[in-house]
């Protein structure tokens, strides 16, 4: 008998509940349905309430989390084009890159020491 792989995503909108209005929660669970279908993934469960939805998959976590990210991807697109520019997942925090960073007590305004740069 063979083990069957599970895992479940779920995108959680951060603010609000736009999934209330039955036209967006249709079209995200229509376009869940369809990236699973595109990505040849099976999609063994998806539903949704008023802020987010949760699709259970049959594959490995990494190939679910690959889904969650271009329906999250799609959805916020559509969702932006739709209603005027609001994502529907809300946006990403931007990382911050290190080096954009300055050291701790000291200000972005700081002069560089070029001896501490690489050669």
């Amino acid at each position: 008998m063979s083990e069957r792989t599970v895992a479940m995503v779920t995108l959680r909108a951060l603010e609000g509940e736009p999934l209330a209005d039955r036209r967006v929660r249709d079209m995200v669970l229509a376009t869940a349905r369809a990236v699973a279908e595109r990505s040849g993934v099976s999609l063994v469960r998806v539903d949704a309430d008023s802020s987010s939805v949760r699709a259970i998959l049959a594959a490995e976590q990494v190939v679910a989390l690959g889904f969650a990210a271009e329906l999250r991807r799609i959805t916020n697109e559509w969702h932006e084009l739709k209603f005027g520019g609001a994502p529907l997942w809300g946006a990403a925090p931007r990382a911050v890159d290190p080096l954009d960073a300055p050291p701790a007590g000291e200000s972005s305004d700081s002069p560089i020491d070029e001896s501490e740069l690489p050669p």
